[in-house]
């Protein structure tokens, strides 16, 4: 296990916030009476930068953002199983540039739907618990993976149905994962953190032809020679409690527990012994009554901020790429009170949208400085 090196002391953020950028709030919508857990803006397809997709119960709901702080309903999808909680949802698309919605939650079924028609394009089922997070490979978008509370994480092809490799086993988590990532630029790299409270990194490299193998697969996916990955390259414990969002930042890694804070932290990897290393605590992002589970922050498309809110209903945006942080903004209204699950930044910065546990979605846009 990795441990931390004495000497390298990380800088912390200060809570003073730069106004670098003013937010306002534009809209709020009440979207219904259930917890929305995620909010997430398509980065995947340029033609829908302003399009984004919500999740709490049994329903997945698609909005656009419009000028002057509009938000107009574009979809909205119910699942047949109205006991159907949905956590969390990410867009890919097919490999003929079909936008496609992955969303899963408390049932373990991951369900993909064809944005185009409106329609369920496929149900994948192999998870033996809750799907806790999906997230997509931005290089090749019809990659997902998802991480479950049966301690696995799966990476799925959406475009054939087929669970490609399953990261689980002799050193994998012991505990629900609760988040994962791709490496940005590394194709064959994921990060996953949950319940046992360590961030694991794995590769995918050696079993990539499997990978290559599930775009021209014609025979039942079922058929499919899954592969398990049982050793991750490297296992870090940063966070002495849950890991409950981790995010690549270049070859770097911001991961998040309940001690009120966002961690930058780079992985030192021993070539010659996997899974071994250390760790080297760059900085912090400090984030006031953010000390309970299942809170994810969210980044603009080129990582120049990260935006998180807290269980007061209060978002903080953090600039990531300067040292010491910079705070940009300290976003409060009066009437959000609600814990804040997720965020979600625009592709720009300019539109930072919040979904709360009382069912309501926020926006807040920027407002120009003079």
């Amino acid at each position: 296990m990795a441990k931390i090196a004495l000497g390298c002391e990380p800088v912390v953020g200060s809570l003073a916030p730069s106004r670098k950028r003013d937010y306002r709030v534009t809209n709020r919508l009440q979207e219904g009476k259930r917890p929305l857990y995620a909010v997430v803006f398509n980065f995947i397809d340029s033609r829908f930068f302003n399009v984004f997709a919500t999740v709490g119960g049994n329903r997945v709901t698609v909005y656009q953002c419009l000028d002057g702080g509009v938000i107009a309903v574009l979809q909205s999808y119910i699942d047949e199983d109205k006991d159907e909680s949905f956590y969390t949802v990410s867009w890919a698309c097919n490999t003929d540039g079909t936008p496609l919605l992955v969303a899963g939650g408390i049932n373990g079924i991951i369900r993909v739907m064809d944005a185009g028609n409106e329609k369920i394009y496929k149900s994948f089922v192999g998870h033996g618990d809750s799907v806790n997070e999906i997230r997509t490979q931005a290089l090749k978008p019809s990659l997902v993976v998802s991480a479950s509370k049966d301690e696995s994480v799966r990476l799925w092809n959406v475009h054939t149905g087929i669970c490609i490799l399953i990261f689980a086993g002799a050193g994998g988590h012991r505990n629900e994962v609760l988040s994962v990532d791709f490496h940005p630029s590394d194709i064959y790299r994921i990060a996953s953190c949950g319940m046992d409270n360590t961030v694991k990194i794995w590769s995918m490299k050696e079993f990539w032809t499997y990978v290559e193998k599930s775009f021209t697969w014609t025979d039942l996916p079922s058929k499919f020679p899954t592969k398990y990955v049982q050793f991750p390259v490297f296992i870090a414990s940063i966070h002495s409690n849950y890991v409950d969002c981790s995010r690549w930042l270049g070859d770097f890694i911001l991961s998040k527990s309940v001690d009120n804070e966002i961690v930058l932290w780079e992985p030192k990897m021993k070539e010659q012994s996997p899974g071994e290393g250390s760790v080297d605590i760059l900085q912090k992002y400090p984030v006031p009554e953010c000390d309970i589970w299942f809170i994810k922050f969210s980044c603009d498309f080129h990582y120049n901020a990260a935006a998180i809110g807290n269980r007061e209903g209060k978002i903080f945006v953090w600039e990531l790429q300067s040292s010491p942080p910079v705070l940009i903004a300290k976003l409060s209204h009066v009437q959000s009170k609600s814990p804040i699950r997720q965020t979600a930044i625009s592709f720009d910065g300019s539109t930072i949208l919040s979904c709360c546990e009382d069912g309501t979605i926020w926006r807040w846009d920027t407002v120009a400085t003079s």
